[in-house]
């Protein structure tokens, strides 16, 4: 439980800030406070439904490329944006993220999710681990005291 916990509490925080620097940069999405309940949904879509959705989306683009022959890697960066940009759609969908446009609002900050899960994934380890100290060392520091 606790490592489950730690897991969604990190998730959650990058995806706080993930969401922020998208409001920030793509001038046709506006984020604002609603940043703190969409994380939540990202967090929860990413650890639930990303799985889903990627081996769906794969299974799909590798028989395609099989048949197209086209480039198997092409396809699978294909088949991750669609995950992305079916969970961006959930969070706008479950959230007050403000979305004008259809490639500025839809399409980009789907990318910039992406760039966000991959630099996650080369420092999610350190990150959990950490809170996982800090939060050991705060349960000590409880104990000491009762």
């Amino acid at each position: 439980m606790k490592a489950w916990f730690i897991r969604l509490l990190c998730l959650y925080l990058f995806d706080v800030l993930v969401l922020a620097v998208v409001g920030w940069l793509v001038p046709f999405v506006s984020v604002g406070w609603a940043a703190w309940w969409a994380a939540l949904v990202l967090a929860l879509a990413t650890i639930w439904l990303k799985p889903l959705l990627a081996r769906i989306f794969r299974s799909a683009a590798s028989s395609l490329a099989r048949r197209a022959r086209i480039g198997e890697k092409l396809v699978q960066y294909l088949a991750t944006f669609l995950v992305q940009l079916v969970i961006w759609m959930l969070v706008v969908a479950l959230s007050d993220v403000d979305v004008r446009g259809w490639f500025w609002g839809y399409v980009l900050p789907p990318l910039y999710l992406l760039v966000a899960w991959v630099v996650y994934d080369l420092i999610d380890d350190r990150f959990e681990r950490r809170a996982t100290r800090m939060l050991d060392d705060a349960r000590a520091r409880i104990k000491r005291r009762g």
